[in-house]
């Protein structure tokens, strides 16, 4: 199943687009996470890491492809036997504000349970 989610605030795009790149600023607009070990302080293609959730889950993770031009990037995620393919990319507001979209592919049940998780972060990343 594929669904997506999107998000406006306040925050101009290119601040924005730095707190995506830079995985040690994830938890700080994220609160379903506690952490992320990287193997590189910014996102690239092919980066990998594990994201640290809440009561001890951990989610192994690999970079497929940025676009920083264009502010957008992809990867994917492994929590056990679940995969999921999320789409991230943050676009210009007239207002001087910013979007961010997420598309996430997976299992239909992972991916509704995912996305108002996902609608909060992604608040807080524009917004905060």
């Amino acid at each position: 199943m594929r669904r997506g989610v999107r998000t406006s605030g306040r925050l101009d795009p290119n601040t924005v687009w730095e707190r995506y790149a830079v995985p040690n600023v994830w938890s700080s607009w994220s609160p379903q996470i506690r952490g992320v070990e990287a193997s590189g302080p910014r996102i690239v293609d092919g980066m990998t890491g594990l994201v640290h959730g809440p009561v001890g889950v951990l989610i192994s993770f690999e970079v497929l492809r940025v676009d920083e031009v264009r502010r957008w990037w992809s990867w994917r995620v492994h929590a056990g036997p679940v995969v999921l393919r999320l789409e991230h990319e943050v676009l210009v507001r007239p207002d001087g504000g910013s979007d961010t979209t997420l598309e996430v592919d997976g299992p239909a049940l992972v991916v509704l349970a995912y996305l108002p998780l996902a609608r909060i972060a992604l608040r807080n990343l524009v917004t905060t």
